[in-house]
């Protein structure tokens, strides 16, 4: 886990894990893993980091050197480490920073009639990048 990113996600959201699926089917290199926020390791990593822990709207990235982004920043974060086309988020950057949370604040308050709740099912190998 050196290396590795460490997304924390709304695990009770089928929204965050079609997302969540998606950073999987696209983590080539390996360089993410995945822990919900309602479990032990990332309740335990929020009340260390003084966040919030029983609000569970924001998406946070825990980059290998402790850095912790949070909504858009994470989002941008995750498209630049996945490479690719997908690196092209980065261009996002040109909005305020306060702009593109409120987009992101606003996703997240509606996420749940976005799309329907339902889990995302690993493979054996996928399991791997599941801290819990």
């Amino acid at each position: 886990m050196k290396n590795t990113y460490i997304l924390l996600y709304d695990g009770d959201c089928g929204f965050c894990n079609h997302w969540v699926r998606w950073v999987l089917d696209n983590n080539h290199k390996g360089r993410f893993n995945f822990a919900p926020l309602q479990g032990t390791f990332a309740q335990s990593f929020l009340k260390q980091n003084h966040l919030p822990s029983t609000n569970f709207n924001t998406l946070y990235l825990i980059h290998p050197n402790g850095k912790i982004a949070e909504k858009s920043d994470a989002v941008i974060n995750i498209c630049k480490v996945l490479d690719g086309v997908y690196s092209i988020a980065i261009i996002a950057k040109v909005l305020p920073k306060f702009f593109r949370d409120w987009i992101y604040d606003l996703v997240a308050k509606n996420r749940k009639k976005l799309m329907a709740n339902n889990c995302v099912l690993l493979t054996k190998d996928e399991r791997q990048y599941f801290l819990e």
